[in-house]
């Protein structure tokens, strides 16, 4: 009977403050509940005072089993409600208290209190609205039911009934009028106080339950009293506040009715919500994209052209979930609206016609990019089904005249067989489920069966364009092969192979070529039952290639020279049969030798530099079909010592033409010959004869003997190729910057190349085939072309640390030599007070730092790199100049950059050391500042005992003073500044940098021995 006796309510704090409530039958127990109620309302108030923050509280923890705390305390709160709704929740003492004590535990200021009471109040809040709408909904059945009874004649009416009809209304109405005085009462302490609270957490609690108000009950809260609180929190610093605020306004424009009544509210937040599409955290940019979609969907004319722009270029976004939102969003706008309009999902023939041409037209007239991949991409989510039609896509195509543009034919194919996203929007390697693969099977045997019979005429068509020809040779990828037999179309497989071969005669270009040759390499197949067809056109092909290019080859041997126009013709036939031998074994036509007697010509004249790379190329894969051969022959038999030695013989010959190439004036000759030989360094180093040449674990013993160890000659030709075209780039960096806008293109295409050539080497250095020192002419650029080649050099810091950690700290030692030899060198002694020392000893600091906190695994190779650098630093050199002196003395300067790296017990170690070997140490205390900036960081300050701050700071003045003392006081060896040609400026041997008397050095520098052996001397 409680429902029946609503009453006048008074501020729920100040009542429940009061503690003077009495129960509704009176008595003891009441006093005593109402007590027990106003001291727990006192107990709550008494936390405003506290200023301490919880560290931790159930709400604020992450763990699964706090989780599931969180969702059961929230379920309480609904089922409480629930249960309560027809009759305890209406008496006089538990909304009220419950009220009381939530907006109590709201002021305080712990954030645990705080924080708890927001989320109770906000589900509490949300669960009394959903009764409150069945009261609502109960009343106006009950009004229309009466006034249904009410519209009958007299004598058909029930007068029992409407009476009982008007009475349930009358109490419905104080039921209502109960409700909303609850909502009152918590709204003022929450709405506004949540909404500004500090904790992002509880302004997001508040955001969410108020979106679900205005949801379920429209009619009392889609205000503008509630929706001015979403729209200024839209502005929140918090990506999560703002993405609740999205998905709440989502809830609200999925309903036409809804986004009707919400004009005002549009047309004043909508600047912003089109702008957070740009939005910092990508979730949030992902749903401001979407409740636009909601807007276009639900409300005409509220978004602008220029709105609907600044959406579109999204469709080109690296996050494939952006990329799929802003192609809804396109699709809804641009491609579809009839479709749309019409209810269809599908559509028509006629639709997929009119579709297709709307996407070409944008994406011709948009000019935002250049891969129409990433734009079907975007749509497949949203209009897979008209993307897959194929029937009218190949009738566009086909039509007269002929369709202008790329629409992204082999993306499509590739979507509907493969299901895989473009290159940079893959998320990560998906696991299709077996529906989904079904579905794809599906897809690939209709394509198939469509496409088969028209390819060879599209081909046709189109072989006069690139970019079509490209993509239309890719289909066979996607291809169900097994149905040109089994369906009985060998007749267009006769017509394909006929377009192909007109393709390569009449195309140049290598990515038509590369296209045209994998088609072949699928249709070679020896598994397929047309496999004979497909190598007899393959062989045709090869025959008509082979006597074109020997000919040519004939007639530049006989006459030692060519027209331009046959050593055109030669060049683009080497072009076709190099394209083809990557990925065809072309070994029976015997390609090596002419291609090797063309490159010696070549080499010895220099008539013919532009079929060099090609020549190149050919004998370069000549030898790896080969090595193949051998390779597979041996998992049977054991390969004759004949062909080994044959093979043994090409490689080594070839490898001495290449390295002829690095003297030729062509860059691309020399950069060709530096990749082919560190491809094939690597394919024959003894680490790989060992696993049998094609990266079998265990090998044949009779591929050992196929092992090439290159030359220290060809190695620091290598190397001095890679210092003149890879690192020369870093020196000069104004020539970058004064670059035309237009040739941005060209510089990236550039570095890439250069990026190549460097992963080429450290692969080498990597792997074993080149010594660890040569990688010193790398490590030494770490710094200076850190932002060109920085994760390359980084990456084989690390390779190399992990093979030898003792061989890799004197590799790093001997880069720092080289350097300060090489500005000794160019500046003289004086160039250690120049900005070049300073990078130098940049330089030496980031060494430091790659040998981490490991101590004890770094414990030796430390101390031989301080040995061998404190033994670096005191040798004299032997030069007619003997007041030359201490000239490497300034290293010390950047040894001292590795000492914060020692133990203590090796610091004190080194430092008697350095004091033994230093003669001067021993007699006078040394008074120069390379030797005391060392000294100071090998003497263990950190041990001593804190003294006073007048002593400590009488010896940092004293120490300071030391530490500037000036050149004049140094020894002899800064006073030369005409220095010879020293060794260690490199690996390589550079025989045009050498002179006469150059300045040699005393002994070699020792490589450091055990930590026993250290300690012993």
């Amino acid at each position: 009977q409680a429902a029946k006796r609503p009453r006048r309510r008074g501020t729920a704090p100040e009542e429940a403050g009061k503690g003077s409530r009495k129960h509704p039958k009176g008595g003891r127990r009441g006093e005593e509940e109402a007590a027990a109620g106003g001291s727990l309302f006192q107990a709550v108030s008494s936390g405003k005072s506290a200023t301490e923050e919880s560290a931790e509280y159930p709400l604020s923890l992450n763990s699964p089993a706090w989780r599931r705390f969180r969702v059961g305390f929230c379920e309480l709160i609904a089922v409480l409600v629930r249960r309560a709704q027809h009759g305890v929740i209406y008496d006089e003492y538990l909304m009220d208290s419950l009220v009381a004590l939530l907006t109590g535990m709201s002021d305080s200021q712990v954030r645990a209190f705080r924080h708890t009471s927001t989320l109770a109040a906000m589900k509490l809040m949300t669960a009394l609205v959903r009764v409150a709408l069945s009261i609502s909904v109960q009343k106006d059945n009950r009004q229309r039911q009466y006034e249904a009874e009410r519209a009958k004649g007299l004598n058909r009416r029930a007068p029992e009934k409407m009476e009982e009809l008007l009475e349930q209304r009358r109490e419905g109405k104080p039921l209502l009028f109960f409700f909303f005085t609850i909502f009152s009462s918590i709204n003022a302490k929450k709405e506004g106080g949540g909404l500004i609270d500090l904790v992002p957490e509880i302004r997001a609690i508040c955001i969410e339950e108020m979106g679900q108000w205005m949801q379920y009950y429209s009619t009392s809260f889609l205000t503008d009293g509630y929706l001015k609180y979403i729209g200024w929190t839209l502005h929140d610093k918090q990506g999560e506040v703002r993405l609740k605020c999205l998905l709440a306004l989502k809830g609200l424009y999925r309903d036409k009715e809804t986004a009707a009544r919400m004009e005002l509210f549009t047309s004043r937040f909508k600047e912003r919500m089109v702008s957070m599409v740009l939005d910092k955290e990508l979730q949030v940019a992902v749903e401001a994209v979407r409740l636009l979609t909601l807007i276009l969907q639900n409300m005409e004319d509220v978004l602008t052209d220029s709105d609907c722009e600044s959406i579109f270029p999204l469709v080109y976004a690296s996050s494939r979930p952006m990329a799929s939102a802003a192609g809804e969003f396109l699709h809804r706008k641009l491609l579809a609206p009839a479709t749309y309009a019409s209810g269809e999902a599908e559509g028509c023939s006629e639709d997929s016609r009119t579709f297709l041409q709307s996407l070409l037209c944008f994406f011709i007239e948009s000019e935002f990019h250049d891969h129409a991949a990433y734009l079907v991409d975007s749509l497949w989510d949203c209009a897979a089904p008209l993307l897959k039609d194929w029937p009218v896509l190949t009738g566009l195509l086909l039509e007269e005249p002929p369709l202008e543009g790329e629409l992204g034919t082999g993306r499509g194919m590739r979507q509907a067989t493969e299901g895989h996203p473009p290159v940079g929007r893959a998320s990560g390697k998906k696991a299709f489920s077996a529906r989904e693969r079904k579905m794809q099977a599906e897809d690939r045997r209709r394509l198939t069966q469509h496409l088969i019979p028209l390819l060879p005429q599209l081909i046709a068509k189109f072989s006069a364009d690139a970019e079509k020809v490209v993509s239309l040779l890719e289909a066979p990828g996607y291809f169900d092969l097994a149905l040109y037999s089994t369906g009985r179309l060998e007749k267009y497989l006769e017509l394909l192979l006929v377009q192909l071969r007109e393709v390569v005669e009449k195309h140049s270009d290598p990515e038509v070529l590369g296209a045209a040759s994998r088609a072949l390499h699928l249709l070679c197949r020896p598994e397929l039952t047309f496999f004979s067809r497909a190598d007899f056109a393959r062989s045709r092909l090869v025959d008509h290639l082979a006597d074109k290019f020997q000919h040519k080859a004939k007639e530049l041997f006989q006459n030692s020279v060519l027209k331009e126009e046959d050593a055109y013709s030669m060049a683009a036939t080497l072009k076709r049969i190099a394209i083809f031998h990557s990925a065809h074994d072309l070994t029976p036509w015997g390609f090596f030798e002419p291609c090797k007697r063309l490159l010696h010509h070549a080499v010895d004249t220099g008539e013919v530099p532009q079929e060099l790379p090609r020549a190149m190329t050919c004998c370069h894969f000549s030898l790896l079909w080969e090595l193949a051969h051998i390779s597979g022959s041996a998992d049977e038999l054991s390969p004759s010592q004949e062909q080994v030695l044959s093979l043994k013989k090409k490689v080594k010959s070839f490898c001495s033409l290449c390295q002829r190439c690095f003297t030729d004036t062509d860059p691309k000759v020399q950069e060709q010959a530096f990749v082919l030989l560190s491809d094939l360094l690597l394919v024959f180093s003894p680490q790989s004869a060992k696993k049998g040449g094609g990266g079998s674990n265990e090998g044949s013993p009779g591929l050992a003997a196929l092992a090439y160890q290159a030359e220290p000659a060809l190695q620091s030709q290598m190397a001095c190729f890679l210092l003149d075209h890879v690192f020369s780039h870093c020196q000069d960096q104004d020539s970058i910057v004064d670059e035309e806008e237009d040739s941005g293109a060209l510089h990236i295409e550039r570095l890439h190349q250069r990026r190549n050539l460097l992963a080429g080497f450290c692969k080498l250095v990597i792997y074993g085939v080149l010594e660890l020192s040569a990688a010193s002419d790398v490590f030494k650029y770490y710094a200076k072309c850190y932002n060109d080649y920085g994760d390359i050099i980084k990456e084989t810091l690390n390779r190399v640390r992990q093979i030898d950690r003792t061989e890799w700290a004197q590799t790093l030692l001997l880069s720092l030599q080289q350097l300060l030899a090489q500005l000794l060198l160019e500046q003289g002694p004086g160039g250690v007070e120049s900005e070049a020392f300073q990078e130098i000893r940049d330089l030496a600091r980031r060494f430091s730092l790659l040998f981490g906190l490991h101590q004890l695994q770094n414990r030796s190779a430390l101390v031989a790199l301080h040995k061998a650098g404190i033994k670096f630093a005191f040798q004299e050199a032997a030069s007619p100049n003997a007041q030359l002196g201490l000239v490497h003395l300034p290293f010390l300067e950047l040894l001292s950059e590795f000492s914060p790296r020692l133990m203590h017990p090796d610091k004190a170690l080194l430092l008697s050391y350095l004091k033994r070997f230093c003669p001067a140490a021993q007699s006078e205390e040394p008074h120069w500042t390379s030797f005391l900036v060392y000294q100071h960081s090998l003497s263990p300050q950190e041990e001593e005992r804190p003294k006073s701050a007048a002593k400590r700071s009488r010896l940092d003045g004293s120490s300071s003073s030391e530490l500037r003392v000036s050149d004049a006081s140094l020894p002899s060896s800064r006073s030369s500044s005409r220095l010879q040609t020293p060794l260690l400026t490199s690996t390589a041997l550079r025989v045009k940098d050498q002179a006469k008397g150059g300045l040699q050095l005393k002994g070699q520098v020792d490589s450091g021995g055990s930590e026993s052996e250290f300690v012993l001397r």
